[in-house]
């Protein structure tokens, strides 16, 4: 049975996604931009077992002409994982990401 999780929903500044309960491995992780004209963004992926510290497995850089898409397949699984876009650009750049296993 598939599993997704949103890590992030029309994200539109810089910002520090929820932690997620992580879908089992294997699995990927999708980011994607959407706007007008030229847009940009990154999107680190990090993970955590402890409650407490994060560690970045991933960085996704989106850049097009109104849309880009980008991800990575992950084979371990991890207690937590949030994404995080640390830089967005773009007229109505938005950034969404998706968890699926």
């Amino acid at each position: 049975m598939r599993r997704s999780v949103e890590l992030l929903r029309a994200a539109a500044t810089t910002v520090d996604g929820s932690a997620f309960a992580m879908p089992p491995a294997p699995g990927t992780i999708q980011a994607s931009i959407s706007g007008t004209g030229a847009v940009s963004a990154t999107v680190a992926v990090d993970v955590r077992n402890d409650g407490s510290q994060w560690i970045t497995i991933e960085t996704i850089a989106l850049s097009g002409t109104t849309s880009a898409s980008s991800g990575f397949a992950y084979g371990a699984r991890w207690a937590e994982c949030r994404a995080r876009v640390t830089a967005i650009s773009g007229a109505g750049a938005i950034v969404n990401c998706v968890a699926d296993a």
